[in-house]
């Protein structure tokens, strides 16, 4: 079963949406909202899996909720406006249905969500791999090959060779994604392979030849270098 929540000023649209998703056996559509700064905080404390957003919005654009939130679920857009189509894809969209839409368009764009719940659900860690968004195609990238892991507003950039790659995604969604045993949080900024890490102190280490900072609220990194040196 995949979960949703749809957000959209306009109460006709949310109706609409609650009627084709009663249609789709597989979706189950738990909340709407009219407001988005309550779906904002039902979304802080509540996980779902899709997220249909409207973009023109009195106080606040669909695209600007999707980029403040820090647990970003797979969304589709829903707009009157054509022109938002390009921006929409920018923030990895899994697709975006211009108002108003039929039932045929909008079973389309959810076995869209669906297939690519399904591929990452397939993902497996203990292979040593994962696949990341890089310019809308998924790119598979080796644990092993990764040097360093360093959020750039709403990027990160995953240094590998022979170039680093940018997907958009937060540092903690990230975190999640990988073997918290191999891979640790040592800054706001920065997660590092514990195997890379080359020097390290109380303050910072050395990886791949970069100084990075300890942050001050990731203290007990040292502690876990120390354990894993021997000494």
């Amino acid at each position: 079963m995949m979960t949703c929540i749809a957000i959209d000023d306009e109460p006709l649209a949310l109706q609409l949406i609650s009627q084709y998703c009663n249609k789709i056996p597989f979706l189950n559509l738990e909340k709407v909202f009219t407001n988005p700064d309550e779906a904002i905080e039902y979304l802080k404390t509540v996980t779902v899996d899709l997220l249909f957003l409207d973009i023109q919005m009195p106080d606040i654009t669909g695209i600007q909720l999707y980029k403040n939130l820090e647990k970003k679920p797979m969304v589709i857009f829903t707009t009157a406006y054509k022109d938002y189509a390009i921006e929409g894809f920018n923030v990895d969209a899994i697709d975006y249905l211009l108002k108003p839409f039929e039932y045929d368009r909008f079973l389309k764009a959810v076995y869209k969500s669906k297939e690519y719940l399904e591929f990452l659900s397939s993902q497996d860690l203990q292979l040593n791999s994962l696949y990341i968004k890089v310019n809308y195609e998924m790119m598979k990238i080796n644990l092993k090959d990764i040097d360093l892991i360093e959020a750039l507003d709403d990027y990160i950039k995953i240094h590998i060779k022979p170039a680093p790659v940018l997907t958009l995604m937060t540092l903690k969604t990230m975190q999640e994604k990988l073997p918290s045993k191999e891979f640790v949080r040592v800054h706001r900024s920065y997660i590092v392979p514990l195997h890379k890490v080359e020097k390290f102190s109380k303050n910072k280490l050395i990886v791949a030849g970069k100084e990075i900072p300890i942050g001050s609220s990731y203290a007990d990194v040292y502690d876990t270098l120390i354990s894993l040196s021997k000494i």
